[in-house]
């Protein structure tokens, strides 16, 4: 499945309109990951598993400096460093991130 969210196309199962997934749609979970492996957005690890034909990639601290985390609110653009430091808050919108993402940091970022 894939939806178009502030114009950019998010892959993955049930995503809606803030790019919440079937696996992650609590009020906090309103990011999308672009995958280092593919370049393109997935709400999640596991929409990643499911729905593409390649295993991921984790982004190297090398490229931190590249926008490639999105907030579903309000459809800003942010480095991976950016997002890192953001103390789980848009620093756009400031809309809440989810503070459970730390838990699987090393799923999509080097550490």
């Amino acid at each position: 499945m894939t939806r178009v969210v502030w114009g950019i196309t998010v892959k993955g199962l049930d995503i809606d309109t803030i790019t919440r997934c079937r696996h992650y749609a609590s009020e906090l979970d309103v990011i999308c990951i672009r995958f280092a492996c593919c370049d393109r957005f997935y709400p999640c690890f596991e929409c990643h598993l499911e729905v593409a034909d390649h295993a991921p990639v984790v982004w190297p601290r090398s490229r931190f400096h590249e926008k490639v985390i999105l907030c579903g609110v309000c459809g800003a653009l942010m480095t991976v460093d950016e997002y890192l430091e953001s103390n789980d808050r848009c620093p756009h919108c400031s809309t809440g991130f989810n503070p459970g993402c730390d838990l699987h940091r090393h799923l999509y970022f080097e550490v």
